[in-house]
């Protein structure tokens, strides 16, 4: 089994200059075939960007290289589209999830209260302006995923039909249905915490910032990745120095 560490959307910020991330995108080796975690921006975005990549153009610095979408990274590893038959997202925002049509036969797996508030133009959630709903427009199958069945160490979530073993990890904040996925890996556990957390090692951002922008989780993601050195934790948008010295996991 093999994690590829995937850099899907490289986004930094104007101030301060040194925080320069990217959006990490898991591709896994699994038993129904490969299964993509999250897909960045799609092609799409960069042939005609909606108005909420462009907004991001202006309040961040992007190089908008085409070339860092998922559809294009996965065939250097020798995969084609068409081989991407499940795609699992972590939540629906635009940098998560427009890449969706660039493997248009791919299964979607989502919460169930992640999908309802992509799909409801009646929220009044902030988040509301970072679904886009072309993303979907080309109607993909999709299986929705709401009842705990499981425990992931301390944390209720809700076991995955693949293998190796993976739990959602129910996270919502920053969007009302956003997940964290654990992935058991040879050394241990992958625990990604999407957009519930931040890169614990280069971290700058003061925790009243993390709270506002990302929900409440942080505090206890931090003290658990602190006392559980057998899991490896990420995030959704990772410093630039991750993705120079990690490639994959196994």
């Amino acid at each position: 089994m093999t994690i590829h560490l995937l850099n899907c959307f490289t986004c930094n910020a104007h101030i301060p200059f040194k925080m320069k991330t990217g959006t990490l995108c898991l591709f896994i080796e699994t038993d129904q075939g490969p299964v993509l975690v999250d897909t960045g921006l799609g092609t799409r975005d960069y042939s005609d960007p909606t108005w909420f990549t462009n907004f991001f153009r202006v309040i961040t610095v992007m190089p908008f290289d085409v070339r860092e979408a998922a559809v294009h990274q996965i065939q250097k590893l020798k995969y084609k589209p068409e081989d991407i038959q499940h795609i699992i997202l972590t939540h629906m925002h635009f940098d998560h999830c427009s890449g969706l049509p660039d493997f248009p036969h791919a299964k979607i797996h989502v919460h169930k209260r992640e999908y309802e508030s992509f799909t409801n133009v009646n929220s009044r959630h902030w988040s509301r302006a970072a679904y886009i709903p072309r993303n979907i427009a080309h109607r993909p199958e999709v299986a929705l995923y709401e009842m705990i069945d499981s425990r992931w160490y301390d944390f209720e979530s809700i076991r995955l039909p693949f293998s190796p073993e993976m739990y959602l990890i129910p996270l919502s904040g920053h969007s009302p249905g956003l997940c964290g996925l654990a992935v058991k890996t040879g050394a241990g556990w992958l625990f990604h915490v999407a957009d519930a957390g931040v890169d614990i090692q280069n971290n700058i951002a003061p925790d009243w910032l993390i709270r506002l922008m990302l929900g409440p989780h942080w505090p206890r993601l931090r003290q658990f990745a602190l006392t559980h050195p057998e899991v490896t934790l990420t995030a959704s948008h990772m410093y630039r120095e991750f993705f120079l010295l990690h490639k994959i996991i196994r």
